[in-house]
């Protein structure tokens, strides 16, 4: 059977590993996904949004100060408890130096970039898949659905659930690992993922949006080859109405992967 979500222990995700194999360095990738995002943040008003949130923030802090730049307020919603005692450190006693470089491109791809950017941010102990639909006006999730399950079924609902979190016509941003197996961090703990691509990606978000856009880059030769073959961008306008109740129920009954995509192997 495939590993789901709710058979992971997520309360002990390797946070100082995770940081030291991604974060503590600008990667050529998180520019990629930096630039993209602030792409599409470009064409909205500053603090034009009320309230946006973080799907599944993890500790990754660059995708809550792109959003600050949009937004009035940032839920960053986790469910792990290392990865919520990593973002109240940072909003407490200010980010690690090594996100400056992360912080000084943004705010050159988005001068309304507040001065202190995490300080509208509010980190949300919870499952996010749980959140009520239509809160937000947009919402970001970065490497969350496939990288918490091995069941595609279950990656299809994370994406519903994410697509229902904004009110109808509300932003979305997401950036996924593409071809993600089932992978390490550090040296002894193994988590699941669930190989997707930019097909897979505009398939399942088709349903779901009014305007959307799925855009793909390389591997970064830079990072810890974790098997995959790079990443999958998206930016989109949530579906109206009508057409958002069935894409979200769409979304949740879509049957399995589609042909050739089944369970990873464990490495």
């Amino acid at each position: 059977m495939p590993t789901r979500n709710d058979d992971v222990d997520w309360d002990s995700w390797p946070v100082e590993d995770y940081l030291a194999e991604n974060y503590r360095l600008l990667h050529p990738s998180d520019a990629a996904v930096i630039d993209h995002h602030a792409a599409h943040y470009r064409t909205l008003a500053p603090d034009g949004v009320a309230r946006s949130v973080e799907f599944g923030a993890g500790p990754n802090l660059y995708p809550l100060m792109l959003a600050s730049a949009v937004s009035r307020r940032i839920d960053a919603v986790e469910a792990g408890a290392a990865n919520v005692a990593y973002l109240r450190s940072q909003l407490e006693g200010g980010a690690d130096a090594s996100w400056r470089p992360f912080e000084e491109r943004i705010r050159t791809l988005l001068p309304s970039l507040p001065a202190r950017p995490l300080e509208r941010v509010r980190v949300v102990r919870g499952d996010a898949r749980a959140l009520p639909a239509g809160r937000y006006g947009l919402a970001s999730m970065h490497f969350v659905a496939e990288g918490v399950t091995e069941d595609f079924a279950e990656f299809t609902a994370f994406c519903g659930a994410f697509a229902r979190s904004v009110v109808p016509g509300g932003h979305l941003v997401a950036a996924f690992m593409e071809n993600m197996p089932t992978y390490r961090i550090g040296r002894d703990s193994c988590w699941p993922g669930c190989p997707v691509d930019p097909d897979v990606v505009r398939e399942v978000f088709t349903p779901l949006t009014e305007w959307l856009a799925v855009t793909r880059i390389d591997a970064d030769p830079t990072l810890p080859d974790y098997g995959d073959t790079g990443m999958v961008l998206l930016a989109a306008r949530a579906a109206r109405g009508a057409d958002a109740a069935a894409g979200a129920a769409g979304a949740l009954t879509t049957a399995g992967p589609p042909p050739g995509r089944g369970r990873p192997a464990r490495p």
